[in-house]
């Protein structure tokens, strides 16, 4: 049985107010493979296992540059203390 993209929408939507998130994430994979040019034959076969959607912050705002990532091994180095702020080498307070 092929199905309509307005069945696939009637689908989502009564799945997303029994609040079946994943029976309408499916629906809505298959209603855009079926915008794009697939058939719903192809449509239904298709493997939506492997997709997920990108998370936040896993790349730079507005970039293609990823998030850096520190060496393993590599400590970040010790804070100054607040008490000693002010204070020169000798023990005197700067001018």
């Amino acid at each position: 049985m092929s199905e309509t993209i307005e069945t696939l929408q009637h689908k989502m939507e009564a799945a997303a107010r029994t609040l079946d998130f994943e029976e309408a994430k499916r629906c809505r994979d298959k209603i855009n493979l079926m915008r794009g040019g697939a058939t719903a034959e192809e449509a239904e076969q298709a493997d939506f296992g492997g997709l997920e959607r990108q998370k936040p912050g896993a790349m730079g705002l507005g970039t293609s540059q990823q998030r850096m990532v520190p060496p393993s091994g590599w400590t970040p180095p010790a804070k100054p203390d607040p008490m000693t702020s002010g204070q020169s080498l000798r023990g005197k307070p700067r001018k």
